[in-house]
């Protein structure tokens, strides 16, 4: 392959699964750069007014992976790592989520490197806008339809749908998923993902003979997956024994208080300053003894530093490449003591709202034990 334009760890780590796999398969070598790099990658500059005046320019990417099946499907992530390899990998993970799913769609992922909590809510209203005003000639409901990820939710997702449709002069609510209910949202698609990663948690655990009564489970990342995944076991009976998110981390064996969790995060909006007590780094707590681990944050989490010292039964990937190829060599190499539910799996749950397996499901298929 020709020098191609991405790169970064997050590729890298996509880039060596994919190479991995088609070992595996016996793919041949003539057909792996047609089957591994996008279609189609768009960068695109969004100008706005900053509230104090200032014009600040920020890139914007859109990468569509294929779209051999049908239109592409992606969330679109306003966070500061973001850079054209990470969205590549992620649209790319994305295909093979759908296709997993049996969904008629191809991968797409988008982004722009700005801290959404570090603009007013004219600016973020005035950077959605131009973001979808910039990629009007590359989507469509028959071409791509963007979702909310890191960093955007649902009024992000309406602004978009908004300014899309101003364009069309027609309303056109399938240009995105995750818009609010009152601009033709899906009940339960916020909480769609959190709860898919419950209900395969609670499946592995019923093919490994566990009681969730019984069980203990840690999360990772406590923004939109991490809560509802928390929430969710909690209403199984779980004991939550740790959360965390980019401001703090919490861990008590007794349980934590998710009422009062909850509470604080939804005035707050975030962990930090929950408690003085139960204080842990972040770090210690991917390593504390639990019954599942659920890194619900961002890529790259569980490495070949830290893989040989989990102490959990279930690893649930709740985010998009948590674990990287190095750590997942050491889990093949513990055997049987780690079961893992894999993210192309496990939070799939916000594309296949629905998430219904019987006996024999890819849970039970993919899963390590």
């Amino acid at each position: 392959m020709n020098r191609v334009i991405y790169g970064g760890p997050v590729f890298e780590m996509a880039r060596q699964q994919f190479e991995c796999v088609a070992n595996h398969l016996q793919i041949s070598e003539m057909d792996r750069d047609r089957l591994l790099y996008p279609k189609r990658a768009i960068a695109v500059s969004c100008p706005i007014h900053r509230d104090d005046g200032r014009t600040e320019v920020y890139q914007g990417y859109r990468v569509q992976h294929h779209l051999t099946l049908g239109p592409t499907k992606g969330g679109t992530r306003f966070a500061p790592s973001v850079d054209i390899g990470e969205v590549a990998a992620l649209a790319i993970w994305m295909s093979w989520k759908c296709a997993l799913a049996g969904l008629p769609y191809g991968g797409a992922k988008g982004g722009i490197p700005v801290d959404p909590h570090a603009l007013s809510s004219r600016e973020l209203e005035a950077l959605s806008r131009r973001y979808m005003q910039e990629m009007i000639p590359f989507v469509g409901p028959h071409t791509d339809v963007m979702a909310p990820d890191m960093g955007t939710n649902e009024q992000v997702m309406a602004w978009f749908m908004d300014t899309y449709s101003m364009y069309q002069g027609q309303t056109v609510n399938e240009i995105v998923t995750g818009k609010p209910i009152s601009a033709g949202g899906t009940l339960g698609r916020r909480e769609a993902t959190g709860r898919g990663v419950a209900y395969l948690i609670g499946r592995a655990l019923e093919h490994l003979g566990i009681e969730a009564g019984s069980a203990t489970a840690i999360i990772q990342g406590f923004g939109n997956v991490g809560s509802v995944t928390a929430y969710s076991l909690a209403e199984r009976g779980f004991k939550i024994i740790g959360v965390s998110d980019h401001t703090a981390a919490y861990y008590d064996p007794a349980g934590l208080d998710l009422v009062r969790l909850r509470r604080h995060v939804a005035e707050r909006g975030q962990l930090a300053g929950f408690s003085t007590q139960g204080l842990i780094e972040p770090s210690e707590l991917l390593v504390s003894t639990c019954d599942v681990l659920v890194p619900a944050a961002i890529e790259r989490v569980i490495t070949g530093e830290n893989a040989p010292m989990l102490k959990c039964r279930i690893l649930a990937e709740g985010a998009n490449g948590p674990t990287t190829p190095e750590a997942d060599a050491i889990l093949n190499q513990r055997g049987d003591e780690i079961f893992v539910l894999p993210d192309i799996l496990c939070n799939a749950g916000g594309h296949r709202q629905l998430f219904r397996m019987g006996p024999g499901s890819p849970a039970i298929i993919l899963g390590r034990s």
